[in-house]
């Protein structure tokens, strides 16, 4: 079945970078767009970035010029390369796979459990 692992969240001070990985399993990685999304407290999930199969990028306004998006096709994996980080991108960010890229979630998405970023001095 489709698994998708977060790795690489934490605390990180203002300014700082931290480096997210998405390890997906169980689904032909390579035909699928991945995404990042996060949810703060208190806040809806929102979609932070995305990578479509072919590897054509999008981004949240929010975050444009600060994080990358990338994958990995022969490790199955995306990662989220976050610089700059400020801290209202504290969140839980989650990684998302859907078979078709769309930036809204749907109901046949499938979901990693999550890894916090902690951003504080």
């Amino acid at each position: 079945q489709v698994q998708l692992v977060e790795s690489g969240g934490g605390l990180v001070q203002p300014g700082g970078s931290l480096r997210l990985s998405c390890a997906a399993s169980g689904f032909t990685f390579s035909s699928y767009a991945m995404s990042w999304y996060r949810q703060a407290p208190g806040k809806e999930r929102e979609l932070v970035a995305s990578i479509r199969g072919g590897g054509i990028t999008h981004y949240a306004d929010s975050v444009k010029g600060r994080f990358t998006i990338s994958r990995d096709n022969t490790k199955n994996t995306v990662y989220l390369q976050m610089n700059s980080l400020k801290p209202e991108d504290m969140a839980v960010y989650y990684c998302n796979a859907k078979r078709f890229y769309r930036p809204v979630e749907r109901p046949g998405d499938s979901w990693g459990q999550g890894t916090q970023v902690t951003v504080s001095s």
